[in-house]
């Protein structure tokens, strides 16, 4: 047996006699001790972190919070709201975004596809995907909202408390939010005395984590505090290609606060961060398909498995075929064509997905890359009768990485007719003399080596020097981001004696960002210069060859009033009153580029062979970029604005000091956005709506027995209007509006029947579903399930439509059609058998074909008639999703735990086992809950840990397993496009991790 394994067994051995879970913990004597102020009166925080203790016996303790900008209690705030204590933190081994979710009621969280993520509260999350889509869940550091911010990558540490708000908030908060907040707030200077601690963990992959902290007073009024974390771990990730380990982590973050407290009543601190991450992460886990043997979708939309998309659905296979050469007019160039659409045999055919979520066979191993700075200032002061607060800050941040875009190593293409062909006649003097350009670029050695473009933001590629060669066809995906921030915030709060007292606050927020996404593909590159020296005589390539969509700029512009009024009728009735003023302005500047997807198909940016940058020929005023305007457009710009205006009221009362009641209505809002720039050949919203929820709540929030049993529950209605969600189309995301109906309870508890002995538990319900008709294509499955339907593969773009009967049933009728149509088509170019009849599809109960769409729409309007009427949908048969759950909404979510205090004596010395179990139940990846093709299966987690304490908690020893169960489970999927061959990719927990850590704290 391997010492981890031990370690992780004699670990799990010492807590089997206890109850196996928590989710909240210990409090310390100073937030026990935090003053409670007025309504609004944020109080200024100088608790030490140093002073928490990994041996408290007052875990069911009071968590003094600020989720209404003021110190309060926690079971004193009328508020859904879950509160974590930097010891909460550690005992339950929540070191990161992923472990908290797993802890909370109606809460989860997922890596999303775009090196983003999704904090989903109560079945609303991040499902609006761009650059020009608000956050659902508003996320803060110290009360500084950040739009783009790259936290949820870095690890936890030196926390004070993070607090969950769950419900809209915008009355209190300076930025929006329909699902929630998630505060996070950091430990902050003690000018009592000289403090530090440390801790060294390691564990198994290689893991290594450092934290530390030193707090150092100047003067009795003047501190700083320097706190920082350093993790280095190998990968999750076996790659069988190269034998490597994938997906490990290298990063650090430094934190630094000065804070300065002249008197009592005034306090500055001033908080610096810096993060720092490069390493070999993946954006991607794993992708999954059940590889459709006829490439009409490339995946079956019947059940995800171990295998590989069929590479005869992928652009970069049409766009190289026999097929699409001759139909664009490049027929001359066939011979050259890397295949057919029909090939039995594609780039795909028996390449290994191996069976483990762990593991991967690729040929181009993922880099990753982020940094970010955040700078704050806050300033306290009470006059007495009101007092002000002020948070202002600037935040900039930087994310680029790369993954291998298929997860597969491609078949080699050194046997390639076409390539071979090239190779032997496509050099001077010879009849492909045209292509000597191409093929010295691409195989300057032969076949045995392709040379394809690296993801280049000169958009030149390998055409102009950034190349990459290997034996096999690698295909990338790039994708990068900057952002910057400021942020001021300022709210005035009153402490009258009398029943009335307000809160009164404005903040002002600007922000910029740039974000690329790139896929590069050796097809792309060929059909890049087959296509470019074609039409230009061989001296240029077709520009970009590869995709790319730029948004050099997007601006936001936003500025919010809010208020409450707080009238107290008595010490146990109390009415608040709050409203909010909003307004968005957006500007955003995007085109979207792949050889010839521009607003006349057919006409590419050529590009001379050789030259480093593309953009003078893009940027020539030649070439129209936004087809939705007049005139030739270099770039797709649009500009909107929001206003509204939102509230909030609640009541509270007290039946006693511990037992609270509230009821709450309120409104949420979120603002609309811009879809991005597509071909015009594919008709989508160019703007999409803002989202506002109608949110109901009733709440109990309990004490019993002086704090041996606390038991909070909450009832929630929601009426969401226009919620925002997104669908692939034409290698985009862009975002429709839907409404929705929500409801659920929640119920939180810790028992405490003795101080040593704690067990917390939490249990929510979730009903979300579509409430009213709304009709969209899945793209997984065009044919809406309809068995009359044929499903094309275009192969001039790679998209997918569906020919349908006016005349539901006339099967006969559309196949006939189809078939007559690709005979005629073929027919135009001197080969009948150029497109093949219809075929069953896989998975489905329709047939298919490779076709041309704008070709069908066109002789069903001319011809439909004779077969019984035809109709052609772009994006498929629309199916009603009214009834369906929204993504990621698991209907059940529970969690308990426990840990006991063991005293050794008077030897002052304290052991402390504990055991957490976490479950999550079934959601559903996409709004089409189409089964079992969609369905996110239900996962348990289970943490153990011991830990020992010397006296007065000077150092400690744990051992902690988390992930016991070395569970694989999912945490999203996200559905690619069309075009890539709809393959599936998921996101999943961390997996089973184990190791021992040392510290100390004085």
């Amino acid at each position: 047996m391997k010492k981890f394994d031990l370690l992780a067994a004699s670990a799990l051995a010492l807590v089997t006699s206890i109850p196996a879970h928590a989710q909240t913990g210990a409090t310390t004597s100073a937030e026990n001790t935090a003053p409670t102020n007025g309504p609004g009166q944020e109080a200024p925080s100088s608790a030490p972190a140093t002073a928490q203790s990994p041996t408290t016996q007052g875990y069911a303790g009071d968590i003094v919070v600020t989720a209404q900008r003021q110190s309060q209690r926690l079971q004193d705030v009328p508020i859904a709201v879950t509160a974590f204590t930097a010891e909460n933190l550690e005992r339950q081994q929540i070191v990161n975004p992923v472990a908290l979710q797993q802890t909370l009621p109606n809460i989860t969280f997922t890596k999303t596809n775009f090196t983003s993520s999704s904090f989903t509260i109560r079945g609303v999350g991040d499902l609006c995907v761009g650059t020009t889509c608000d956050s659902a869940t508003a996320i803060h550091v110290n009360d500084m909202p950040l739009l783009a911010t790259r936290l949820f990558e870095s690890e936890f540490f030196d926390l004070e408390r993070v607090e969950v708000l769950r419900g809209p908030q915008g009355t209190l908060f300076g930025r929006n939010a329909t699902s929630g907040v998630v505060n996070f707030i950091t430990a902050k200077p003690d000018l009592s005395g000289v403090h530090a601690a440390g801790e060294f963990e390691y564990g198994n992959y290689d893991s290594k984590r450092v934290r530390a902290m030193f707090n150092l007073p100047f003067t009795d009024t003047l501190g700083i505090r320097v706190a920082g974390t350093y993790l280095n771990r190998d990968g999750y990730t076996f790659n069988e290609f190269t034998g490597n380990r994938i997906d490990g982590r290298d990063l650090y973050s430094v934190r630094g606060t000065l804070s300065w407290e002249p008197s009592p009543d005034t306090r500055v601190d001033l908080i610096a961060y810096y993060f720092r991450e490069k390493d070999d992460r993946s954006r991607i886990q794993k992708q999954l398909c059940n590889r459709d043997s006829t490439g009409i979708l490339g995946c079956s939309p019947d059940r995800l498995a171990n295998g590989t998309t069929n590479g005869n659905s992928t652009l970069a296979s049409i766009f190289t075929s026999r097929e699409f050469l001759t139909v664009s007019g490049a027929g001359a160039l066939a011979p050259f064509a890397l295949g057919s659409v029909y090939q039995p045999q594609d780039q795909f055919f028996g390449v290994v997905n191996p069976a483990s979520v762990r593991r991967v066979r690729i040929d181009a191993e993922p880099t990753y890359f982020a940094e970010e700075q955040q700078y704050t200032a806050k300033i306290f002061h009470d006059f007495g009768p009101v007092s002000f607060n002020f948070t202002g800050g600037y935040m900039k941040n930087t994310v680029d990485s790369t993954t291998d875009y298929n997860l597969a190593v491609e078949n080699s293409l050194a046997t390639n007719v076409g390539l071979n062909t090239l190779n032997a006649v496509g050099r001077p003097g010879l009849p492909g003399a045209v292509l000597n350009g191409v093929r010295q670029t691409l195989i300057p050695n032969g076949v045995g080596s392709l040379c394809q473009s690296l993801p280049d933001a000169n958009n030149s590629g390998v055409y102009g020097g950034a190349s990459v060669c290997a034996p096999t066809a690698l295909d990338v995906d790039r994708s990068f981001n900057k952002a910057r921030q400021y942020s001021a915030e300022a709210h005035v709060d009153s402490q009258f004696d009398g029943m009335f007292n307000f809160l009164l606050g404005g903040i002002y927020f600007d922000s910029k960002q740039s974000n690329d996404y790139y896929v590069t593909a050796f097809g792309l590159d060929y059909a890049s210069g087959l296509l470019g020296a074609g039409q230009s005589g061989g001296t240029a390539f077709a520009a970009t060859p590869f995709y790319r969509n730029s948004t050099p700029l997007f601006r936001l512009k936003s500025y919010g009033i809010f208020g409450e009024t707080y009238f107290e009728f008595s010490q146990r009735a109390k009415l608040t009153l709050g409203l909010r003023y909003n307004h968005d302005d957006k500007f955003v500047r995007a085109r979207t580029s792949l050889l010839v997807d521009n607003a006349v198909p057919g006409l590419p940016v050529l590009v001379p062979l050789g030259t480093a940058s593309a953009f003078p020929v893009m940027d020539s005023g030649r070439y129209d970029y936004d087809a939705t305007r007049a005139g030739i457009q270099p770039y797709a710009e649009d500009d909107v604005s929001f206003s509204r205006l939102t509230g909030r009221a609640v009541f509270d009362y007290k039946i006693t000091p511990d037992n609270l009641l509230y009821a709450s209505y309120s409104r949420g809002y979120k603002s609309g956005g811009i879809n991005p720039p597509l071909s015009p050949v594919f008709s989508v919203p160019t703007t999409f709506a803002p989202e506002s929820v109608d949110a109901f709540e009733i709440g109990s929030k309990n004490t019993f027995g002086g704090g041996a049993f606390r038991l909070n529950l909450t009832g929630f209605y929601y009426k969401y209007k226009n919620l925002q969600l997104s669908r692939i189309v034409a290698r985009t995301s862009v975002n429709d509006n839907v409404n929705a109906d929500i409801y659920g309870v929640e119920a939180e508890a810790v028992i405490s029947p003795i101080p040593r002995f704690v067990v917390n538990a939490n249990a929510s319900y979730l009903k979300t579903k579509v409430a009213d008709d709304r009709f969209l294509a899945n793209p997984r499955d065009p044919s809406g399930g309809r068995s009359d339907a044929v499903i094309i593969k275009d192969i001039t773009n790679s998209a997918n439509c569906a020919v349908v009967p006016t005349v539901a049933g006339n099967r006969a009728g559309a196949n006939a059609f189809v078939n007559t149509i690709n005979q005629g088509i073929g027919a135009s170019f001197g080969n009948p058998a150029l497109l093949r009849g219809t075929t069953a599809v896989p998975g489905t109960t329709a047939n298919g074909a490779f076709s041309i769409c704008s070709a069908l729409t066109a002789q069903a309007a001319a011809v439909g008639a004779a077969f019984g009427g035809i109709q052609v949908l772009g994006s498929g048969v629309e199916t009603n999703v009214r009834g369906n759950k929204l993504p990621n909404a698991p209907t059940y979510k529970w969690s308990i735990g426990a840990q006991y205090t063991i005293d050794f004596g008077d030897s002052g010395f304290t052991l402390v086992p504990r055991a957490d179990l976490n479950y999550t139940g079934n959601a559903y990846g996409t709004i089409f809950n189409l089964r079992p093709v969609d369905r996110l299966p239900g996962y348990e987690v289970v943490n153990a840990q011991i830990q020992l304490n010397a006296p007065d908690d000077r150092f400690y020893v744990r051992g902690f397993v988390s992930n016991l169960t070395k569970n694989n489970a999912f945490t999203g999927l996200y559905v690619t496009d069309q075009s890539s061959g709809l393959y599936t990719n998921i996101f999943t927990i961390e997996p089973r991790r184990y190791g021992v850590a040392a510290g100390f704290k004085f």
